[in-house]
């Protein structure tokens, strides 16, 4: 159990900057602070995918609770304005924040009374639970929780306006209709009573919006009623905040379907040998969401982090060993493998899937190639033969569109059987940052990691066709050319490979951490001593606690400070930023070439303390590049949480 006492839920700058997730396998989630300020735009109690896994909309921001007692009245919440004012009076009864499972707990202690606060969401369904429970008092507690709702685009921001907002009162609590064009909101409860009201609150700022540059930084919610409970000790008293009419309002039976999704999850983990450690299996399941297809509507995708992104191609491909393999869950890999097979067009996966439901992008070389690796990593822990002929004939397309070219320029030079992608504009890779028209690493040419996995793309088609009954020589004649064209990678004076070949302004020489996946992938096209000397120079120059920096230090580009606005930012994203889920190509380099799992095991630790920190339970996409490299971008990434879970497995004594 990650748990915290007063040491932190006492101090508003240790409190406010670790924050909790909860969700709930459709897209949607709820997400805060340990101090209960609302720091973020994507902070809520219920954001709820509305044409899942996208369609994320906030609809109740949160819930300020009083409590009276003893003939006192406490105010246990914590707001911060625009004018730099914070009420912060609910730190002062904070006692402790645990985590059991998923589920953030707070408990608060108001003289001899310890008041319990939980929150969860219902797998499958926009329904969050918070629930309220009096663990001990010497007489009884009254509780009154306010409900701040809005309805509008997770990514944007509400000024008070003149929408006629409808608080119907139900049975159990409210109806609430933000406006003529929201879906309805159902507040309920079996416990308490509701007193309708209709009140803006206005000029909440949001602190982490203001560090991050946004010109939107500070908003309005609309007041729409109090619950109200007295409670004796013992007693309990939820809130259902839900888009469905009739949630299921037993808070205990749907505390008990949350922690037993939950326990279910750490035991099928559990099998495996070695077992995960189980805060990251639970940590893995909140990335894991419902994408239905015409052939399954119970398909899967991986959301690639919270609280902004969406289900994007490559990030799911790169985590799906970690979060489905490395948990013992084979059948949502295979899921995710057969969803991801209805959207190969013109040979790519898509790229990300937009939030507002248009078409999907294809903007990315690399998606597809780590598509091969999925499959293969999936096979080895299955031998399911079933799926390599249903997927062969998808892979045989994509190799073949890859050799006549596709979109963007991609390509097979048959001159060094290298692949070329990009042109003027656009950005394939996932070093990805773009500002307006302003590409910040366009690479241009022929990058390091993508004919790395070219390479070990062609290398799984010729074992595969072996297993499929298909002639296989083809691709491996292919893969011999690519190994011979690789060697020009080879920088024989520095040590370590090219960046990228044949870009428009040449070869570029910088030393970044993406030629790790020309050793860490199963088929390497270096040498023996061509890994070594890769390995070091990125231990040396690359390596930090929480993942390996995206440019080296020495380099007139880097970037060692991430903040500031986006275009700040985005030029530090991929110019010195540090990335949580390289530190698995390097931990997997390293054993390959070292060959001691202690040693290669002793990199992941900080990861694993970090699971205290900024997103509670879980692991951020980056952090700064210079000490002591604080924690940015993403508080929740899929692929850091995915990566640190493989090269655990594959570390273990």
């Amino acid at each position: 159990m990650i748990e915290f006492g007063r040491e932190i839920c006492g101090q508003l700058a240790s409190a406010e900057s670790r924050e909790w997730l909860v969700t709930n396998g459709i897209g949607g989630f709820a997400m805060g602070t340990i101090a209960g300020l609302l720091t973020r735009r994507y902070h809520g109690l219920l954001i709820a995918a509305l044409a899942p896994p996208l369609g994320r909309t906030l609809m109740l921001a949160k819930l300020d609770e009083d409590a009276k007692y003893d003939g006192q009245r406490f105010k246990l919440f914590a707001n911060r304005w625009e004018d730099g004012t914070v009420e912060s009076e609910g730190l002062r009864y904070l006692e402790s924040f645990c985590l059991e499972g998923t589920t953030p707990v707070w408990r608060y202690a108001i003289g001899d009374a310890l008041l319990e606060k939980r929150i969860w969401m219902q797998p499958g369904a926009n329904t969050t639970y918070v629930q309220y429970h009096l663990r001990r008092a010497s007489g009884p507690l009254e509780l009154y929780a306010k409900a701040l709702v809005n309805y509008r685009d997770y990514h944007h921001t509400t000024i008070a306006n003149d929408w006629d907002t409808a608080c119907e009162p139900i049975a159990h609590g409210a109806r609430i209709v933000v406006h003529e064009e929201a879906q309805p909101l159902y507040l309920l409860s079996r416990q308490a009573e509701y007193w309708p009201e209709h009140t803006w609150y206005e000029d909440y700022l949001l602190s982490i919006e203001e560090f991050r540059g946004q010109n939107d930084v500070v908003e309005d919610h609309i007041d729409v009623g109090v619950f109200g409970a007295t409670l004796q000790p013992g007693d309990s008293f939820t809130l259902v905040a839900s888009t469905e009419p009739q949630p299921n309002l037993d808070g205990q039976a749907a505390l008990q379907e949350r922690r037993q999704h939950e326990r279910q999850l750490i035991a099928q983990a559990a099998r495996l040998n070695p077992p995960p450690l189980p805060r990251l299996v639970l940590a893995a399941d909140q990335f894991i969401a419902r994408r239905a297809t015409p052939g399954d509507p119970d398909g899967r995708t991986v959301i690639a982090g919270y609280p902004w992104f969406s289900d994007w191609g490559r990030d799911t491909m790169i985590s799906l060993t970690g979060l489905t393999l490395n948990t013992g869950r084979v059948e949502i890999a295979a899921k995710i493998l057969r969803t991801f097979a209805n959207f190969v067009d013109r040979g790519m996966l898509p790229n990300r899937f937009p939030d507002a439901g248009e078409e999907p992008e294809y903007n990315t070389v690399d998606a597809t190639l780590w598509y091969f690796e999925a499959i293969r990593a999936y096979y080895q822990a299955t031998n399911d033969t079933a799926l390599l002929h249903d997927l062969f004939p998808v892979l045989q397309e994509i190799i073949h569109w890859h050799q006549q070219g596709t979109r963007y320029n991609i390509h097979l030079d048959p001159a060094d059987g290298l692949l070329y992608a990009g042109e003027e504009g656009v950005q394939l890779t996932w070093m990805d940052a773009k500002v307006d028209d302003w590409v910040v690493t366009p690479r241009i040419g022929k990058p390091v990691e993508i004919n790395a996995l070219w390479y070990n793309a062609l290398r799984i088609m010729a074992d595969m066709a072996a297993i499929v009954g298909q002639d296989g020589a083809p691709y491996s004649a292919l893969a011999r050319q690519t190994q011979a064209g690789f060697a020009r990678f080879w920088q024989a004076e520095a040590g370590y490979c090219y960046d990228v070949l044949d870009g428009p302004a040449g070869d570029d020489d910088a030393l970044r951490p993406n030629q790790l996946l020309a050793i860490s992938l199963p088929h390497s096209p270096l040498t023996p001593a061509q890994q070594k000397s890769v390995v070091d120079v990125c231990a040396r120059q690359l390596l930090t606690s929480y993942g390996l920096r995206s440019l080296a230090p020495t380099h007139p580009d880097y970037k060692g400070s991430y903040r500031g606005d986006q275009k700040q930012r985005d030029g530090a994203y991929h110019q010195g930023a540090v990335w949580s889920w390289l530190i698995g190509p390097f931990v997997m380099a390293h054993l390959r070439v070292y060959n001691n799992r202690g040693t290669a095991r002793s990199f992941l630790q900080p990861l694993v303390q970090h699971l205290v920190d900024h997103g509670v339970g879980s692991i951020s996409e980056i952090f700064e590049g210079d000490a002591p490299f604080a924690p940015r971008g993403c508080p929740a990434q899929a692929w850091g949480v995915a990566e640190l879970l493989r090269a655990w497995a594959a570390t273990a004594p």
